[in-house]
């Protein structure tokens, strides 16, 4: 792995007058923070500082049409992806049309009988169970051009709120909120997933009818509803800045006292200890999984409907449902990584990227291994199962390469694709994967120039030892939440005696402390037991600061990432 120190800017004399510290100083310029007041802005973010929703393209036509279904009482069914964007957000717009009055029904789909999104096998089960006057269709639809066009013919209103790209050409006569679609790329919620857009347009919802004097509205507490918004937005891995970086900021303040019951009943099964600080890892690593093993395995209305129950008791039978499909889906997921790298070992090292197909690998599942090996071999890789006659999978992707780019220069092969720049899903003939396969590596190398990516850890800043204390982690904890385009420093420390033999736990696990001025800093190395450092010789280390949480105490810790031989 080749390590590149981040550019440090020079200093900002306004940051400088701030006593935020030479650390903190350095890691606010790198993130392009200029001056006092954006300092002020990105560490503390403020509600009060959010842009009107109403600006939003789409939005004054989507909230006067909920208007007109409470007016009406009409039924109102809602249509959100399986996954945790859409889970939150089906939840989170079906709980305030509940507190305003309506009885929204909601559906997710079935992901192994009626596939993604607004599939016409999701429109008959609509008729039949339901039969909507208006339908709210969350984080898919955009691209669903004949069945809204359907629905439409059918006398049904039909509202999208979506953040996927537009690649279909343009909807029929119904209400789209996707900035992606409709608003310039300036625009604060440009980046936001559609839990952050289903928030914006409660958001106006309720604005609009407190002006009107409406009881119900009034009643609502919105920051309530920013733990959901914080969870979506962190598993669906969107850039933590501006006003994503805020709501998730108060959404993870809000987690930490939940009275959601649903939400307390997942921490509970997934060993979240009570009262220690939840950090986006728990998300991504703990909840977010959980909620996403129904979606992949069974049937994603399970965790909407545990998020939307009153009852802690009947919350934690759902959880505890999602607690066994998750070890089900790590099962599963174990069997088919096993199986992928031995299909990985036959092939050339040199291609630039992978695509693997096996008929027998469980499709719901086919996504976290393809995140798994890109992660792994640091290349563009999709996975492919079986249903029917296609091979359908996901892709995942590396820096430097646009994977929907890839998939459009190989659209002949394919019959259906989608998704954004880092992460797709696909579906194509089976006879085609071979086809495909050759079309997509060289569309990867073309993006590429001929060279392959080289893996590459980024060290935000070098410290000394005298450098490290608990100030420091303080400090550091003022930028998060930590995520995508605001991630937690790297740290480098040159010409280290580590003194004691690293430890292994766990069989795959490292232990080791590195020695201080007064006593040393305990660290971990996770499924790092194959690349042990060395005790004797000094080493350059590259580590992650955090606490660690043990019987009711915080105690300072780094994670070591990666470890080499100092030159000297």
């Amino acid at each position: 792995m080749k390590w590149v120190t981040r550019p440090i800017p020079e200093n900002n004399p306004t940051l400088a007058g701030l006593g935020l510290g030479r650390v903190l100083e350095t890691l606010l310029l790198q993130r392009g923070i200029k001056n006092a007041g954006e300092a002020e802005s990105f560490l503390n973010p403020r509600l009060r500082d959010l842009e009107d929703p109403f600006k939003i393209s789409g939005m004054d036509k989507a909230v006067a049409r909920i208007e007109l279904a409470l007016q009406k009482n009409e039924r109102i069914c809602i249509v959100g992806d399986y996954d945790v964007d859409g889970v939150t957000s089906t939840a989170l717009i079906a709980g305030v049309l509940r507190d305003l009055g309506l009885k929204p029904d909601f559906i997710v789909p079935r992901r192994l009988e009626e596939g993604y999104g607004l599939s016409r096998a999701v429109i008959e089960r609509v008729f039949q169970e339901f039969h909507p006057e208006l339908l709210l269709v969350l984080d898919c639809g955009t691209n669903s051009v004949y069945e809204v066009d359907f629905l439409l013919k059918q006398g049904v209103a039909v509202v999208i709120v979506d953040h996927h790209q537009q690649k279909e050409g343009p909807l029929p006569d119904c209400i789209l909120i996707n900035p992606h679609v409709h608003d310039a790329p300036t625009e604060p919620w440009f980046d936001f997933c559609t839990v952050g857009l289903v928030f914006k347009l409660v958001h106006a919802l309720i604005k609009s009818l407190r002006q009107k004097g409406c009881p119900r509205a009034e009643g609502i507490e919105m920051k309530d509803l920013l733990e959901l918004v914080a969870m979506g937005t962190i598993a669906d891995m969107v850039p933590l800045r501006g006003e994503n970086r805020l709501l998730t900021k108060h959404g993870m303040e809000r987690l930490n006292s939940t009275a959601c019951q649903g939400i307390r009943a997942l921490l509970k099964v997934s060993g979240v200890p009570e009262g220690q600080p939840l950090q986006p890892s728990d998300i991504s690593f703990k909840l977010g999984p959980r909620i996403n093993a129904s979606g992949r395995l069974a049937d994603a209305a399970l965790p909407v409907t545990m998020l939307l129950e009153k009852r802690f008791e009947l919350c934690m039978e759902s959880a505890r449902k999602l607690e066994e499909l998750n070890r089900e889906r790590q099962s599963i997921e174990r069997c088919m990584v096993e199986e992928a790298e031995r299909l990985i070992a036959r092939e050339s090292t040199n291609t630039e990227a992978i695509v693997l197909y096996n008929s027998e690998w469980h499709p719901g599942v086919v996504g976290i291994v393809a995140g798994k090996l890109s992660r792994e071999l640091n290349r563009p890789c999709i996975v492919l199962g079986q249903e029917d006659t296609l091979a359908k999978g996901s892709g995942r992707c590396v820096p430097g390469v646009n994977l929907i780019a890839a998939l459009n220069a190989c659209s002949a092969y394919l019959t259906s694709w989608g998704g954004h720049p880092m992460a797709a899903g696909v579906s194509m003939q089976s006879d085609r994967v071979e086809e495909f396969r050759k079309a997509f590596q060289a569309a990867v190398r073309s993006q590429l120039e001929g060279d392959s990516p080289e893996a590459e850890l980024e060290i935000s800043l070098w410290l000394k030892l005298s450098d490290i204390s608990e100030s420091l982690i303080e400090k550091q904890e003022r930028l998060c939440p930590f995520g995508q385009q605001n991630p937690q420093p790297i740290y480098g420390m040159r010409e280290v005696i580590l003194g004691k033999r690293p430890q292994i736990f766990s069989e795959r696990h490292l232990r080791l402390n590195i020695p201080g001025h007064s006593e040393s800093l305990p660290a971990v190395g996770w499924k790092m037991a194959n690349h042990i450092p060395p005790h004797d010789k000094p080493i350059d280390l590259a580590f992650r600061l955090g606490w660690n949480y043990w019987n009711g105490r915080r105690l300072p810790q780094a994670e070591l990432i990666d470890w080499r031989p100092t030159i000297i």
